[in-house]
């Protein structure tokens, strides 16, 4: 079997697609019966929760929104600065709903960390988190994520809607990106 020229960009396939899909409707079941009996709004942080949010979505039983924040900590670097923009804020006020957070990975901390603090200050009824993927050797402060797919170790994925340069976002599995193509630092 030939492989494309994103597929090489790949040095192991860390989540297979079927396992990707198995855990997000077991998540898909887990969130629905925490929220039975409420509307559930589905927060997505641009741009690499899109392909879990979406999924995860479809497997849920109960009423949902969905709406979108785009933030910024990373610049042009692949290591967050601690330093956070908000690049896209949400466009439906959240005081007095119940809010999932839907993140594609959680790395340091400092970007949820931010994200949270900010969230909870628009007085949502309940607001957790939902995050696809969790290195927890990187974390660098504290987040209590509700709901999480995999933990995976410290190396560099994508995939799944996770990129490197905006590439690599439209594959179907959780890959380690090559070693040869991760800059030096990351």
């Amino acid at each position: 079997m030939r492989q494309t020229e994103l597929e090489r960009g790949v040095e192991q396939i860390l989540i297979e697609d079927e396992r990707l899909q198995e855990r997000v409707s077991e998540l898909g079941e887990e969130v629905s019966a925490d929220y039975a009996g409420r509307d559930l709004l589905l927060v997505g942080v641009l741009k690499g929760a899109v392909f879990f949010m979406a999924d995860l979505m479809r497997r849920l039983t109960v009423p949902c929104e969905i709406d979108f924040m785009a933030i910024s900590s990373y610049g042009a670097s692949t290591d967050s600065s601690g330093v956070v923009r908000i690049l896209k804020d949400l466009d439906i006020n959240i005081e007095g709903r119940h809010v999932l957070v839907v993140e594609d990975i959680i790395d340091s901390g400092l970007t949820l960390s931010y994200l949270v603090r900010n969230l909870e200050a628009r007085e949502p009824a309940s607001l957790e988190v939902c995050a696809l993927l969790t290195k927890p050797e990187r974390r660098q402060i504290d987040v209590d994520v509700r709901y999480t797919g995999f933990e995976i170790p410290n190396r560099f994925v994508v995939g799944y809607g996770l990129d490197f340069a905006e590439r690599y976002r439209n594959l179907p599995y959780v890959g380690v990106l090559h070693a040869n193509l991760i800059p030096e630092g990351a």
